[in-house]
């Protein structure tokens, strides 16, 4: 009997380490499979584009996430004004997210030789753009390219279409007609004939100079020969645009010299401008936020029978921080923002940022469709300033920016802001001296 009770003893104790066993496997690969979820790979995304936030997070983001079960992404932007700031001081502080959102030519290119950004040239999904696409991320031999491309914007200006109707005003395409425009609108006292402000300076340069500068220096002719040192910034080509943009003052209404870019994207979705300078990344919250019919039209030729330029820059791309611990992931989303699927939700999630993908892709905004008509008329060029110009100090870009505010304000002279710039590229720049 002693015997048998041992043997049942013993019996019960083995089924009970089995069951004990069973319990702990089965807690284990709970708590594997738990820390399997638990290690998804987070990237955050670095961007100045704070507008696109709902399109990212409701269509692209879920897009993605959905193919590639294990990464997550978090867009996180910072406002333009203040955006290659705060990249910077991130980067050299080593808090900057995994991917970096790449302005083009030389503020990334600056990001690349320091370092901070990597050399994506064996990416797949490279091969989907051209030379052109791919040149505004690349180095000046253009052995390496260091930024997926993502997109070009076009410059012009919006126009509500019901206070021009109501008016009897017809779209301007010489200065003469825009600035009859303009008195018109003025003069009638309904709206405020164009809603830009000067606080943030950027978009003076960028929606005023940038903007109306192409028709004065002849796109990439002036460009180019201003690289070469073949021309200079007190040239009357590159002085007479400020002089223009002077006379912008009298239509901007008052306090515009407070008026951030927010306040000016406001005035005029709100109906209360009649005009606003502008560039094609404007038109996806436009069009959520304007109750009123728009359109636009390409920046006015100096005079009848000119030849017309817009500024089709090569504006976005993408790249991935040289510190990011989750480089391979950061690779994975890249190709995807290389593809044609990324093309075709980009395009149409943001219209008025064309795709630089090889892939076409069909636009369905009308107000998209005509600024990218622009380029079957048109000569297409970039901001000038943005390929080598501005690679030393000052730095001719940020130069531009006070510059062009403080020619929309009357605080200085086209002459004085011409021999300013000039000077200081001079001080730095080769083939000015």
């Amino acid at each position: 009997m002693t015997a048998n009770k041992k043997t049942t003893g013993t019996t019960k104790t083995s089924m009970t380490n089995t069951g004990k066993t069973l319990r702990i496997a089965f807690l284990t690969s709970t708590m594997l499979a738990g820390m399997a979820h638990a290690e998804d790979v987070t990237l955050n995304i670095e961007s100045w584009r704070n507008d696109d936030l709902t399109i990212w997070q409701e269509q692209l983001i879920p897009a993605f996430e959905a193919g590639h079960p294990g990464i997550k992404i978090n867009f996180a932007p910072s406002a333009p004004a203040e955006y290659n700031a705060v990249l910077n001081s991130k980067l050299d502080a080593g808090s900057a997210g995994d991917l970096i959102t790449c302005r083009p030519f030389d503020a990334s290119l600056d990001l690349y030789n320091k370092g901070q950004i990597t050399d994506l040239t064996s990416l797949a999904a490279m091969a989907n753009f051209s030379s052109v696409a791919k040149s505004a991320w690349q180095t000046d031999d253009g052995a390496a390219t260091f930024c997926m491309p993502m997109a070009s914007v076009i410059h012009g200006f919006i126009y509500n279409k019901d206070a021009f109707d109501a008016l009897g005003i017809a779209v301007p395409t010489t200065e003469d007609e825009f600035f009859a425009a303009l008195d018109k609108i003025k003069a009638d006292g309904t709206y405020i004939p164009m809603a830009m402000g000067t606080n943030d300076q950027w978009e003076a340069a960028t929606m005023g100079y940038q903007n109306i500068g192409p028709n004065y220096w002849k796109g990439e002719e002036g460009r180019l020969a201003l690289i070469k040192g073949e021309q200079k910034l007190t040239d009357p080509d590159w002085v007479t645009p400020y002089a223009t943009l002077a006379r912008w003052k009298d239509y901007l209404g008052d306090g515009f010299e407070a008026q951030t870019y927010p306040d000016s994207q406001n005035l005029f979705t709100l109906g209360r401008a009649a005009i606003y300078p502008a560039g094609s990344w404007e038109i996806a919250g436009f069009n959520a936020q304007a109750g009123f019919k728009m359109g636009a039209f390409a920046p006015p030729v100096v005079k009848a029978g000119d030849e017309c330029y817009i500024s089709d820059h090569t504006d976005i791309g993408m790249g991935i921080n040289a510190k990011s611990a989750h480089p391979e992931e950061a690779k994975a989303f890249l190709e995807w923002v290389g593809s044609p699927e990324f093309a075709t939700l980009y395009a149409n999630a943001l219209p008025g940022f064309f795709s630089l993908n090889s892939t076409p892709v069909a636009m369905k905004d009308p107000l998209a469709q005509e600024f990218v008509s622009w380029r079957d008329k048109c000569k297409s060029t970039i901001r000038s300033t943005y390929q080598i110009l501005s690679r030393g100090t000052p730095n001719l870009e940020n130069e531009t920016w006070n510059a062009s505010a403080a020619a929309i304000k009357g605080t200085e002279t086209p002459e004085a802001i011409g021999a300013r710039l000039e000077a200081g590229l001079a001080s730095w720049y080769k083939p000015t001296k």
